[in-house]
């Protein structure tokens, strides 16, 4: 299953290696980054396989929501059909 993590807020040192060491230590592979910053605003996109790892999709949710709020962005994890779902009008 393909997981679609959007992460959004002001620019600080570190976000990319806090979000990724979440899902490496639960075994989520990284598939694909697209990150950029704007007037010191980050905004990154990325897709992960959350196929081979044990964590239960709301508890991975949890956490990274929980990393946003410590670092001050917000972090969200949704399902990739969830996601596509969301943004085809």
């Amino acid at each position: 299953m393909k997981l679609v993590v959007t992460v959004v807020g002001k620019d600080r040192v570190g976000i990319i290696a806090m979000v990724s060491r979440i899902l490496s230590e639960n075994n989520v592979n990284i598939l694909s980054i697209n990150q950029n910053i704007m007037d010191g605003f980050f905004n990154m996109v990325l897709i992960a396989e959350i196929s081979e790892s044990k964590i239960k999709l709301a508890d991975l949710q949890k956490k990274l929501k929980e990393k946003g709020q410590e670092i001050h962005v917000d972090i969200k994890a949704q399902h990739e059909d969830i996601f596509n779902v969301m943004h085809n009008i």
